[in-house]
């Protein structure tokens, strides 16, 4: 059968593919459009099981919110070129999208909700490592939801994103500041008191080695760790830390001058946690030239 123009057109509309795999993918069909969608999508999901023990640690965060819900995802790719990628971009927005307008609770359940096209979110995945190459990861979702109070969202650049809820007084003015603050300066717990018992044990350890070191009298180093804990707990919780606008005053004074309270807040940075591999560019671009 000829393999015309407009039958190559219609197939890469369909599916995005570049020119000379769709004519490829007719070729092998017989001309059959509907063959050669199929066995691109099971190439594509082939590349994608090939290419998953691949490190994705660039990526996006993307933040989608209504009155009453705020949904944030991070997607993660190999590099930072395909995290621009318009493909790259489009899916994020429409995964984000779906897991807002579903409020998904996880991951897991986002995978399986089903896109505009009828593909569920780990069909389409897997059809874009195909397209584009690259491990692409849909890797964690924080979904907040409120029946009272003010949601604060803020991204920064694509790379940072926070949401926090707040109650009482404060308007969507504050919770906005408090999601920069969160953004800026990392805080792992809204009050010291919220610091896990391990972590506060372990940091103690540490600084009463320290202070032993010092030869010091007994009550003089009971007082040097007293202060270095209080110094940590206010450091890691965002009520102990000076407000990022206004240094001269500490989150929780602020909060409390408001008369205002932080409920919860979620925090994703791109590719936090993750362990980078460090590679040979060299050997990546031949790589991915080669398309392995």
């Amino acid at each position: 059968m000829s393999i015309t123009a407009n039958l190559v057109n219609e197939l890469r509309q369909r599916t995005g593919a570049g020119m000379m795999e769709c004519k490829k993918a007719l070729v092998a069909a017989d001309g059959d459009l509907e063959k050669a969608i199929e066995s691109m999508r099971i190439a594509g999901q082939a590349k994608a099981d090939k290419k998953a023990d691949r490190t994705a640690a660039e990526g996006i965060i993307i933040l989608k919110q209504n009155n009453k819900a705020a949904v944030m995802v991070e997607i993660n790719s190999e590099t930072d070129f395909v995290a621009r990628d318009n493909n790259f971009s489009a899916f994020a927005e429409a995964v984000a999208n779906l897991a807002l307008e579903k409020q998904a609770k996880d991951v897991n359940e986002l995978l399986n909700l089903k896109l505009a096209n009828g593909q569920t979110v780990e069909e389409a995945r897997k059809e874009l490592v195909g397209k584009i190459g690259e491990n692409i990861n849909v890797r964690r979702l924080a979904l907040v939801a409120i029946k009272d109070g003010v949601l604060g969202t803020y991204v920064h650049g694509g790379r940072i994103g926070v949401i926090v809820h707040i109650k009482g007084e404060g308007d969507a003015a504050l919770a906005k500041d408090l999601a920069m603050h969160i953004a800026a300066n990392n805080p792992q717990v809204i009050k010291p008191t919220d610091v896990s018992p391990e972590l506060v044990a372990k940091e103690k350890e540490i600084y009463i080695a320290q202070a032993q070191e010092t030869g010091k009298p007994a009550d003089i180093i009971e007082k040097m760790i007293t202060s270095r804990m209080n110094k940590f707990l206010d450091e890691v919780s965002l009520v102990g830390q000076p407000f990022v606008k206004d240094p001269n005053v500490k989150v929780g004074a602020l909060l409390k001058n408001a008369k205002t309270e932080v409920d919860v807040f979620a925090r994703f940075a791109v590719g936090e946690g993750i362990e980078k591999k460090v590679g040979n560019f060299a050997e990546e671009v031949m790589a991915q030239v080669k398309g392995e």
